[in-house]
């Protein structure tokens, strides 16, 4: 493997659970600060926009800025621009995203709508929304997601996520989602585009074998897979995707990035 010229690292699961960091976390950031590595926190949080995460990150000890973290929300405002301009588009997310959604056209309930844009999963998603959106997507909508993860780890223990909500819309309606979040090849690339480092020269630190493991590798990054967060051992033992190694919390990376 070449020498190791960037970093990427997922934020719930690996840094913090519910917002608060992890036993550690804050002091092993800090260690891979020192390394001096251009890095980048990439996230499914579609609770948050960029500058709220970079906010509470920082006042949890984190040293980061806005524009180092790309997220699903600021991915998925970038893919509506390019490919499907001035779409009227029907959000149906928990939180408030609005400000990572420059340039996308929202509508309001009722309203007809070009695209279905589903982001993460919590109260809002109630029977009427979600019928809602699937009425919309009969009648010729578009569903794009920011990312399909089924679950994630809360304060309380694991919550459904987005990801039983869209294949459930998926099947319905007779229509296949365009995913823009983790695990897409084209996310990935738009943090190495931010980075300016080759794939073969990326890390990427994850708690999700799928979104994080399984879609670092296929853009060709190389993949630590972290037993916290969402980790579950069942999982590992008989998922089909094998990181290039397993660490036990954010605090081996350094140790590990320095033996390359």
């Amino acid at each position: 493997m070449p020498a190791i010229a960037g970093l990427l690292l997922d934020i719930d699961g690996v840094l913090t659970v519910s917002w608060q960091p992890l036993p550690g976390a804050v002091e092993a950031f800090a260690e891979l600060r020192a390394l001096g590595l251009p890095l980048r926190l990439l996230t499914n949080t579609t609770s948050r926009t960029r500058k709220s995460i970079a906010a509470t990150l920082s006042e949890l000890g984190f040293a980061v800025t806005a524009a180092e973290i790309l997220t699903a929300p600021a991915a998925t405002a970038a893919y509506l621009r390019q490919t499907l301009p001035g779409a009227q588009c029907h959000l149906l997310c928990s939180g408030d995203i609005a400000a990572d959604l420059d340039g996308v056209t929202l509508t309001k309930t009722g309203e007809a709508a070009d695209v279905v844009i589903i982001g993460g999963a919590g109260p809002k998603f109630s029977f009427e929304r979600c019928n809602e959106a699937f009425n919309l997507l009969l009648r010729g909508a578009q569903l794009v997601a920011m990312h399909r993860n089924l679950l994630w780890r809360t304060a309380d223990g694991m919550s459904l996520d987005a990801g039983a909500y869209i294949t459930g819309l998926e099947q319905a309606a007779g229509i296949e989602a365009v995913v823009v979040g983790k695990p897409s090849r084209a996310f990935y690339g738009a943090a190495l585009s931010e980075l300016g480092t080759g794939a073969a020269q990326t890390v990427m630190v994850g708690d999700d074998l799928k979104a994080d493991i399984g879609g670092a590798q296929e853009a060709g990054i190389a993949a630590l897979l972290v037993r916290t967060g969402k980790f579950l051992q069942a999982e590992f033992d008989r998922s089909e995707v094998r990181p290039d190694a397993v660490l036990d919390s954010i605090a081996d990376v350094a140790s590990w990035i320095r033996t390359r």
